[in-house]
C-alpha cells in the first residue's frame, strides 16, 4: 500500500491553495449525477460545511434537490431539506457553473451497450463539459466504476486538451464509489474509499479532499490501480454468487436443500465467506463491472475465462427459475400457458426501491414468452417502466387475499421484510421460493417449491 508521506511533499502553489481551501470546508464542490451515488455524496460533504453545486441533466431530477424533495434512499430526507433551505447544496442543469467549484466530482452512470461493451458516453459528456470549463487550481475526480485505463486515457486527453497540465495546473484523481443501497450499517460516511491520482500532488490534494468526510482513505499507486480495485471487488462477489448458483443447480438434481447447505458451511469460522443463490444478479455493479474487466483483457490479448464463466451460470439461474415454475404447475397438473402468475417483489434485492438489472425482469420476460398471465407486487415499487431489455409497462397490485387464491403461483423473486410470508404460503395454492423467504413459514410447507 502506498504511503502518504511519500507523496505530501509538494510545494506546489495552485495544490497548497487548494488543499487549505479544502481543510477550510470552503472550497466548492461540484457533484455531476445526482443519482444513488452523486446525491449521498453531495449531502455528506454539504453537513460538513462544503457549498456544494449539483449538475445533472434531469431537470426534474434538478428541481426536486432544490425543493429539498429527497428521491434517494440512503439520503435522510431532513438533511436534504436543511441543506437546501441554508443554501449548502443547490442544483442546475447550467455546466457553466463549473466556474464556481474548486472540486468536481463525477458520478454518472457507466451501463452496457447491448453487445455487452462498456458504455462510457456518460463519462465523456461530463469530461467534455468539465474541460471546456476548466480553470488553474481544480481538482476533478471520478468516481463511476469503469475499466483500468478510462481516467488517464479517456478524461485526461480531454481535459489536457484545454491547454493546461495535470499535476501543475490541475489535479485529477479516480476514487471509486462503493455505495450499497439499502446499507444501513455501512454509509458514505463510514465506508473506506480508495483513490489514486495521477501524479503525487494530485493524489494528495484529492487524498486531503476525501479525507474530510471519510472515516479511511485508503492510497494506491495510480487511477488505474483504483479502478481495477473496484473491478476486482464485484467481480469478486460475482463469481462467488455464480459457484453458490452452480452448486445450487446441482442441488437440485441431488434433492439436497442448497440452503441447508450453505447455512451450514457457514458456520466455520475461517475459510469461508457466505453468498446465497437466488433468481440471477441484478443491480448496478454485480451483472455489469466484470464485464468490464473482461472488455479491456482483451487488449492485453487475454480471455478472463473464469469471470465469463460466472457471467454465464449468473444468467442461467434465470432460465433455471423458469424451468422451476414449469415443474411445480406440472405438480398441480397445470400448464405454464395461461396460468395466473403472481410475481412478489421486482427490485434487484430486498428493501429498496431499485430495479436495475433486476433478474425479476429478465424472469417476468421469460413467463410472458411461455403464455403466463403475470402480475406483481412490490412495495417500493409501484410501476414497472419498459426497462433494459424488458417491454413490460405493469402496476403493482395490492396484495389481497382474493389475489394470492385466484394465482396459479406466487413467485418470489426478491425477499421484501414487510412481507407477511406466513399469509402468503396459507393464501396461496402453490409457491415458489427463490430468495428462501418463506424458511420460518411452519404451515402449509407442502404448498412451498424452494429453488
Amino acid at each position: 500500500m502506498l504511503r502518504m508521506k511519500e507523496v505530501i511533499t509538494s510545494e506546489d502553489v495552485l495544490a497548497q491553495s487548494l488543499k487549505k481551501k479544502i481543510l477550510d470546508h470552503t472550497a466548492t464542490v461540484g457533484v455531476i449525477g445526482l443519482g444513488y451515488v452523486g446525491l449521498p455524496l453531495a449531502v455528506e460533504k454539504g453537513k460538513v460545511g462544503f457549498p456544494v453545486i449539483g449538475f445533472d441533466i434531469n431537470a426534474a431530477r434538478v428541481a426536486k434537490v432544490n425543493a429539498g424533495d429527497n428521491y434517494i434512499g440512503d439520503v435522510k430526507d431532513e438533511e436534504l431539506q436543511a441543506l437546501t433551505q441554508k443554501g449548502k447544496i443547490t442544483a442546475t442543469t447550467d455546466y457553466a457553473r463549473l466556474t464556481e467549484c474548486d472540486v468536481v466530482v463525477i458520478c454518472v452512470p457507466t451501463p452496457l451497450t447491448v453487445t455487452r461493451d462498456p458504455d462510457i458516453s456518460y463519462i465523456r459528456a461530463s469530461s467534455e463539459q468539465i474541460a471546456k470549463y476548466l480553470k488553474p487550481g481544480q481538482l476533478v475526480t471520478l468516481e463511476s466504476t469503469t475499466y483500468p485505463g478510462t481516467t488517464e486515457e479517456v478524461i485526461l486527453p480531454m481535459l489536457e486538451a484545454s491547454g493546461l497540465k495535470v499535476g501543475k495546473d490541475f489535479f485529477l484523481a479516480f476514487s471509486p464509489e462503493r455505495v450499497d443501497p439499502g446499507n444501513k450499517r455501512f454509509t458514505t460516511n463510514n465506508t473506506s474509499k480508495v483513490v489514486g491520482g495521477m501524479t503525487p500532488v494530485c493524489l494528495e490534494v484529492a487524498y486531503t479532499f476525501y479525507n474530510q468526510t471519510i472515516v479511511n482513505v485508503v492510497p494506491v499507486s495510480s487511477p488505474a490501480a483504483a479502478e481495477l480495485t473496484k473491478v476486482f471487488e464485484n467481480t469478486y462477489r460475482a463469481v462467488n454468487i455464480a459457484l453458490v448458483n452452480e452448486l445450487m443447480l446441482l442441488c437440485d438434481r441431488m434433492g439436497i436443500d442448497i440452503w441447508e447447505v450453505v447455512e451450514a458451511a457457514g458456520t466455520k469460522p475461517f475459510g469461508i465467506q457466505t453468498f446465497w443463490p437466488g433468481p440471477g444478479v441484478g443491480g448496478h455493479c454485480i451483472p455489469i463491472d466484470p464485464f468490464y474487466l473482461t472488455w479491456k483483457a482483451r487488449e492485453y490479448d487475454f480471455h478472463t475465462r473464469f469471470i465469463e464463466l460466472a457471467g454465464e451460470i449468473n444468467v442461467e439461474v434465470s432460465y433455471h427459475v423458469i424451468n422451476k415454475v414449469i415443474r411445480a404447475l406440472n405438480g398441480e397438473n397445470k400448464s405454464l400457458k395461461d396460468a395466473k402468475v403472481l410475481i412478489l417483489g421486482v427490485a434487484y434485492k430486498k428493501d429498496i426501491d431499485d430495479v436495475r438489472e433486476s433478474p425479476a425482469l429478465k424472469i417476468m420476460e421469460l413467463l410472458r414468452k411461455n403464455g403466463a398471465n403475470i402480475s406483481y407486487h412490490d412495495p417500493y415499487i409501484p410501476v414497472i417502466e419498459p426497462h433494459g431489455g424488458s417491454t413490460m409497462h405493469l402496476d403493482s397490485i395490492e396484495l389481497t387475499d382474493e389475489a394470492l387464491a385466484a394465482a396459479d403461483c406466487v413467485l418470489i423473486l426478491t425477499d421484501h421484510s414487510s412481507i407477511d410470508y406466513d399469509r402468503i404460503v396459507d393464501k396461496a395454492n402453490l409457491v415458489v421460493d427463490t430468495r428462501n423467504a418463506t424458511k420460518n413459514v411452519e404451515t402449509n410447507r407442502e404448498k412451498i417449491v424452494k429453488l
